[in-house]
């Protein structure tokens, strides 16, 4: 699946080991929700995690929503169990790898779901979406980007990686070297680029002022730990009367193009050429998913 053919405004994390908040989750308004398997279960839960998500599984993937799964770092005893019980039939669309910090812990999933797919003869191809969260992990980001054709977006994880910088998540100024590196290597690698979570869930005003950096900055969408929260997401990541119309005649200006032998055109005196067209793309199916929610 192409990173793009997903639309992430809004990603819900939901503790997978939560019956009630599991079943609740489709019907929340979030683009894609992520069963967390992680940092919300403890270890005496996680084989009940497991088991709750795997039953219900096939109704959610079933409910129109785009689900991923955060499962536990490579190198644990939960993480290719989880894997192994949650790919088959009803997989979830990616696989949310916390904790990577070597294009190997990439590599190890990929080769673990290949070899999944394989034996149950599916021809579907799971993504892998990769949590960047330490400072091992921001050093080699490019190269996380780059470690598997499954990746399809880069996740900037505040809280474990604020922890190990010394600085907070509230300081917006102090984090932005830290989203340019993830969008600059999301971009080069042709991924989407997903902001971390606002983790004060009842601090309207700083969330406000998080959304808007992280848009105006580029990022497709953001993760939400509440539900209160997915509608103020939604609402900043989905394009405005104005944009929508520039996408609309930059995508008809360079079929119209295309149709005539040429590469590139003008709009409105700018010089429009497939990578401009991959963005209006990108707003245009921003603004379809709004619709369906």
């Amino acid at each position: 699946m192409s990173p793009d053919a997903v639309v992430r405004r809004s990603c819900l994390s939901v503790p997978a080991s939560d019956q009630g908040k599991v079943d609740k989750a489709a019907g929340l308004g979030a683009d894609e929700i992520v069963f967390d398997l992680e940092d919300s279960v403890v270890a005496e839960a996680k084989e009940q995690g497991r088991a709750v998500l795997a039953a219900r599984l096939p109704n959610l993937v079933r409910s129109g929503r785009t689900v991923a799964v955060r499962v536990n770092p490579v190198g644990t005893s939960w993480c290719h169990q989880e894997v192994l019980s949650l790919t088959g039939d009803a997989a979830p669309a990616s696989f949310v790898l916390p904790k990577a910090s070597c294009p190997g812990d990439v590599a190890f999933l990929d080769r673990l779901l290949s070899g999944i797919e394989a034996a149950g003869g599916s021809d579907r191809s799971v993504g892998i979406q990769v949590l960047i969260e330490s400072p091992d992990a921001l050093h080699r980001v490019d190269e996380l980007a780059a470690a598997s054709p499954r990746v399809q977006s880069l996740i900037l994880g505040y809280a474990d990686l604020g922890s190990a910088l010394g600085i907070s998540y509230r300081d917006l100024d102090v984090w932005l070297p830290v989203q340019h590196a993830v969008l600059l290597a999301a971009r080069r690698h042709g991924l989407q680029a997903i902001d971390g979570p606002h983790l004060a869930y009842t601090d309207d005003a700083g969330q406000s002022a998080a959304n808007q950096r992280a848009r105006e900055l580029g990022f497709d969408g953001k993760w939400v730990i509440h539900p209160r929260q997915v509608a103020y997401v939604n609402q900043v990541f989905t394009p405005t009367d104005d944009e929508l119309r520039r996408a609309r005649t930059i995508e008809a200006a360079m079929e119209a193009a295309e149709r005539g032998g040429t590469g590139a055109v003008a709009v409105d005196g700018e010089m429009i050429d497939p990578a401009v067209v991959l963005g209006a793309r990108r707003t245009l199916a921003r603004a379809a998913a709004a619709e369906a929610t």
